[in-house]
């Protein structure tokens, strides 16, 4: 497993009282496969996506991230292990925009302490695996939305994760690019054997995931099969 959440539960405070973002959530994300996970706005999706990418610390329970639990690491040692094992594709691509598309890649593994020449060859070899490589000088403005959103999914992987998030990837395309983002995370994360969370609130998209949980009121349902 690159993801293990056992039993989180976690709260937050609202003047006197707690509000419960997740309550005794187990989830458990083998490599090379991709858990959907739907629900109602406010249900506690983006709380799941924060503990899992080690953003936020649960009050109770366990997580555990490509191996290695959380509990008791330091903030140097989270920041160790979220830019070595954990990818995430934000809802926004947030491209900077005097970079082109290969360097926006390649300013992560820069992050990482790799060096340049090899840098540049493993961006090139992910925009190519995203359909950009022909892409790779263009700045931002020069890419569609959809192209942005790749872009977006390829940096997320410039350091080979072992765990992938992605917060509604989608939102900000139509019906068709949106579909073709899901397909495309789908097929890397066989291809690359990572794990994959995909938080989205459009159930039309999710005929590629390999399993589909439920979170309302913070409690997550048992994954089912995907249809």
């Amino acid at each position: 497993m690159s993801l293990e959440l056992t039993d989180v539960t976690l709260t937050y405070s609202d003047g006197d009282t707690r509000l419960t973002a997740l309550d005794r959530v187990t989830l458990h994300v083998p490599r090379g496969t991709v858990t959907a996970v739907v629900g109602p706005s406010g249900s506690g999706k983006s709380s799941l996506l924060a503990v899992a990418a080690t953003l936020v610390t649960p009050d109770s329970g366990t997580v555990t991230v490509d191996g290695t639990p959380t509990a008791g690491l330091g903030r140097g040692d989270l920041t160790d292990l979220r830019r070595r094992a954990v990818g995430i594709v934000f809802q926004q691509p947030s491209l900077l925009p005097s970079l082109t598309a290969a360097e926006q890649l390649q300013v992560m593994a820069a992050i990482d302490g790799r060096r340049p020449r090899g840098a540049r060859g493993r961006a090139m070899e992910l925009l190519d695996a995203v359909g950009l490589a022909d892409r790779a000088g263009h700045r931002p403005h020069q890419l569609s939305g959809g192209q942005r959103q790749r872009v977006n999914i390829a940096r997320a992987l410039m350091n080979d994760p072992a765990l992938l998030l992605a917060d509604e990837p989608t939102s900000a395309l139509d019906h068709e690019r949106g579909a073709a983002v899901v397909d495309l995370l789908v097929r890397l994360t066989h291809r690359r054997a990572t794990a994959t969370v995909l938080v989205t609130h459009d159930r039309g998209l999710l005929t590629a995931a390999d399993r589909i949980a439920e979170v309302r009121d913070g409690r997550l349902a048992l994954p089912a099969p995907a249809p």
